[in-house]
């Protein structure tokens, strides 16, 4: 006896007939329809479907390319299997034109071709089969009907639900395209009981995504140039993908010109070749070079740069310690703060030379190993010490700059690097000088003799009172030779004597011989007295002296003298006894 019950309906058959893709529903476990069973169901919608459906199907090879196998399905558009699947041990691809291969389509890409592939995906056959894989968490293949609310709609056997979150589609065009497509997913819900079935494409697509990344990077090797695009800039390097790897370009290796930032070289899309510096494995990070692809410019700089050539070149950078010049892309050398200039005075590198300056400079040393070339500007300007010996001798008047002072005495700068001093004693005739800033300032140009000139040692010693009139220099323009003035005797010797003829200024007489009488110890001069009658005619060139020539020379007593020479350059004057 046949039972209603178990019979499908005038509804099911209905709906099997005008062939509708809407899944009949599969028998629950412990269910009564035996004749409507899962293999017989699913069985109709196969027939039914006129899409491409899943499982294992077969083609024929009709083209092959390193990039992938073109196959006839049996459909107006062919479909492609990834080359890989067919390479060998050899790295050659296993198969030709004509073969007769088993495969399963995984869905279309933008091009149209369906997107195949040898592996197998199970389809579930009841829901005993779809329990096992949600267990295992095995893939399990199924065909996109349609977008929903928040997703996809999934025949698996049933009707699944796949969020769009997890479909793996970046926008609404991406999710529409996967309709009609075969697809591979996880179960990740499912309740037998409200027959809810929730899927995830997108961990599928990650999984395979991270074996490929995996496989690519097991396959790179030091050393190796491989193609990639620049992907972002930042202020220390570029990350370059090399195919779903990325690996850092850092601003040192890309050029061997000095890069201030990336962006001076490469932007965002920019293709290029890349050497792989190193690899770290457990890290997965990859370290490229640009650079390393053009030879190094240093491996000819020892036979091109030697020490005391002279080369031109321009200021790159200028820091505290220094300035790098250019000599050639890629080469720079360095003018130390010491080199800059031939002053003594500190100054600061950036008031000397300017970044974009085109300078001359010689090469004091070359370190090819280190990549270092020492620079010295002031070698290249001349040593101002060879002029400075033609233009300060001994003796010569120069006019300066007081550049510092110090407690005994200061500095003048006679030149461009040329400086000498002038010491606290030689700088006033008049008076005693405490400190040298008691008659001088930092920046005030005077007049110095130059009294020692050491090129050896780089030394001049300069005196400023040397040029400061003095009481002798009056005394001798306002007298000439022949004069009678008037003096105190200060010091007898036995043939010569010291006349004071003004205050602080010495002449020396020398004295006729005497006979014993006149020689006889002389009486104390009454000082007080004799100074009152020499303040009155020490000056007048007159004799009014309270004694005559013939009478003896004793100190304290003033006479009349007359001038027998003057010494304008030593400041020295000489009399005798005016009779």
């Amino acid at each position: 006896m046949s039972h209603p019950e178990l019979l499908p309906t005038e509804p099911d058959a209905a709906a099997s007939d005008s062939g509708s893709s809407q899944p009949a529903p599969l028998q629950r476990p412990g269910g009564s329809r035996k004749e409507d069973s899962f293999e017989a169901i699913l069985s109709e919608f196969e027939k039914s479907h006129r899409q491409p459906k899943e499982g294992q199907r077969q083609g024929t090879v009709v083209a092959v390319s390193p990039d992938g196998v073109i196959v006839d399905i049996g459909f107006k558009t062919e479909g492609m299997i990834p080359a890989e699947e067919f390479r060998g041990d050899s790295g050659d691809l296993e198969v030709a034109v004509g073969d007769r291969i088993v495969f399963s389509i995984k869905g279309r890409d933008s091009g149209g071709y369906y997107l195949l592939s040898k592996v197998e995906v199970a389809r579930p056959k009841d829901w005993s089969s779809l329990e096992k894989a949600f267990a295992s968490k095995s893939a399990i293949a199924g065909v996109v009907t349609g977008v929903v609310k928040g997703g996809l709609s999934v025949d698996v056997g049933v009707r699944a639900f796949l969020p769009a979150s997890r479909s793996g589609a970046k926008d609404a065009a991406e999710l529409e395209a996967l309709v009609e497509q075969e697809i591979s997913c996880l179960i990740i819900k499912l309740d037998v009981a409200d027959e809810d079935v929730v899927v995830d494409r997108r961990a599928l697509l990650e999984e395979e995504e991270l074996k490929e990344r995996r496989k690519a990077f097991d396959a790179l090797e030091e050393g190796s140039v491989v193609h990639g695009t620049v992907r972002t800039l930042t202020d220390f390097g570029a990350f370059v993908d090399l195919g779903g790897l990325d690996g850092l370009l850092h601003v040192t290796d890309m050029s061997w010109t000095r890069v201030n930032k990336p962006a001076d070289v490469l932007k965002v899309g920019d293709e290029l070749d890349v050497k792989i510096l190193s690899i770290d494995r457990g890290s997965h990070r990859i370290s490229l070079g640009l650079k390393q692809l053009a030879a190094d410019p240093w491996t000819l700089a020892a036979e091109k740069y030697k020490t005391n050539d002279r080369i031109n070149g321009k200021v790159t950078r200028v820091v505290d310690f220094g300035a790098f010049v250019e000599l050639e892309p890629g080469i720079e050398g360095l003018i130390h703060v010491s080199d800059l200039s031939w002053s003594k005075k500190a100054r600061a590198p950036k008031d000397i030379v300017k970044p974009g300056e085109l300078v001359d400079v010689v090469i004091t040393n070359v370190n090819t190993a280190g990549h270092r070339i020492g620079l010295s500007l002031k070698q290249a300007l001349g040593d101002p010490w060879e002029e400075a010996a033609r233009k300060f001798p001994a003796d010569s008047v120069a006019e300066g700059r007081i550049t510092s002072i110090v407690k005994f005495g200061a500095f003048m700068e006679l030149a461009e690097g040329i400086e000498g001093m002038i010491h606290i004693g030689d700088l006033s005739n008049e008076k005693r000088i405490n400190h040298p800033d008691e008659v001088l300032k930092v920046g005030q140009v005077v007049r110095a003799q130059v009294l020692e000139f050491d090129r050896a040692k780089r030394r001049i010693r300069l005196g400023v009172k040397q040029l400061q009139p003095t009481v002798a220099d009056e005394y001798i323009v306002e007298h000439k030779i022949g004069d009678v003035v008037t003096g105190r005797v200060v010091d007898v010797a036995k043939s010569s004597a010291k006349v004071e003829l003004g205050d602080g200024l010495m002449a020396s007489c020398v004295l006729p011989k005497q006979s014993k009488e006149e020689t006889a110890a002389p009486a104390v001069a009454d000082v007080s007295s004799l100074s009152a009658m020499l303040s009155a005619k020490w000056k007048q060139g007159k004799s009014g002296a309270a004694t005559s020539g013939n009478e003896p020379v004793r100190p304290g007593e003033v006479r009349s003298f007359r001038i027998t020479a003057m010494d304008v350059a030593a400041k020295r004057i000489t009399v005798e006894l005016a009779s």
